[in-house]
């Protein structure tokens, strides 16, 4: 075989594991019939898996081959499976946030869908998600009850990670009130409250949130200090905290629709306060790890990841200008700006 021949065969291999659609969603099947669960729970056999799951066995048979030569389980003998590296992971409560998210009965799928539509994306540069769904990702999240508590089950496992060192790396002590604008549950505001008792805060997220919100920062022990505020940011913030803080919210939106919610921090902020925005930058890490989120953001909000100097343009355009920087691990930065 010629170089030129090996390096064809070589790239159309290489294709057809990329553009592969079978297994993604194959995966996902697997997790939305807790085939993981139930091999590890002993049912490892085809017929069991399948009275289990209320799979047709046939069906089953032909999911499991796929699986199987996929790396997800393993097939000790015909028709009796077991757990790889793969399947074990999935099964980590540490990647419970991921499992849920590859639920092909679930919110996760509908949100992925979006890809289908990256063509209309790319070439227009707004989100793909009307197209391929007929409403916005928006309109759908206040309409969509489990749509809704999945992606703040989701937003709140992103906040856990980051907020531990916003609260305790960020100079707290002469602040006595924050409002966290698009915080949908509170777990940033909660972690920031629950280390420094002096605080006292609120957050402001859509009103279909509160229940969920609310359940949270009494769960947290902040009845007293915390209330959950009903709103928009494309609408007028509360005043009168001395930090507004606006977190993992901008990479959503397209930079006019961003700048225009800086702005109604600003406002909110007045002469005097601080706007505090908190983010997650890609680097070489999330490059590899990672590197669709940038393609997510636009086909299903149409947002974009952002560098510092990026915030500092749209802060610009809001009247501020960056007073202070704190970098954290995995990418966490902390913008301080005010006014001019």
């Amino acid at each position: 075989m010629t170089a030129e021949n090996t390096e064809l065969q070589d790239g159309t291999s290489r294709l057809a594991e990329l553009v592969d659609l079978a297994t993604p969603f194959a995966v996902r099947t697997a997790v939305a019939l807790r085939l993981p669960e139930l091999i590890r729970d002993g049912y490892t056999t085809t017929a069991a898996l399948a009275t289990e799951s209320g799979s047709d066995p046939a069906s089953l048979t032909r999911l499991l081959n796929h699986l199987v030569k996929v790396g997800v389980f393993a097939e000790s003998e015909p028709g009796r499976h077991g757990l790889t590296p793969v399947s074990r992971a999935l099964l980590d409560e540490r990647n419970a946030l991921l499992r849920s998210w590859l639920d092909a009965d679930g919110p996760g799928l509908t949100m992925d869908l979006a890809y289908s539509g990256m063509p209309h994306s790319v070439r227009t540069g707004e989100p793909a998600y009307p197209v391929v769904h007929g409403a916005d990702f928006w309109s759908d999240y206040r309409a969509d009850e489990a749509l809704r508590r999945f992606f703040g089950t989701t937003m709140a496992g992103f906040a856990w990670q980051t907020g531990p060192e916003v609260a305790t790396r960020w100079d707290w002590g002469s602040v006595s009130s924050v409002l966290d604008v698009g915080g949908g549950t509170g777990s940033l505001l909660a972690a920031v409250l629950t280390a420094h008792p002096h605080l006292t805060g609120a957050v402001l997220d859509l009103p279909e949130v509160r229940p969920e919100a609310e359940k949270l920062l009494i769960g947290s022990g902040l009845k007293d200090r915390a209330e959950f505020l009903g709103g928009s940011f494309f609408a007028p913030v509360p005043p009168g905290y001395d930090v507004v803080l606006v977190s993992r919210v901008l990479t959503d939106w397209p930079d006019a629709d961003a700048r225009e919610i800086l702005g109604r921090c600003a406002e909110a902020a007045g002469e005097s306060g601080r706007l505090l925005v908190v983010e997650v930058l890609a680097g070489a890490e999330h490059a590899k790890n990672n590197s669709s989120f940038d393609l997510q953001s636009l086909t299903l909000l149409g947002g974009r990841e952002r560098g510092p100097e990026d915030f500092d343009e749209l802060a610009s355009g809001a009247g501020l200008v960056r007073r202070d920087r704190l970098d954290g691990a995995n990418g966490l930065v902390v913008l301080e700006y005010t006014r001019e």
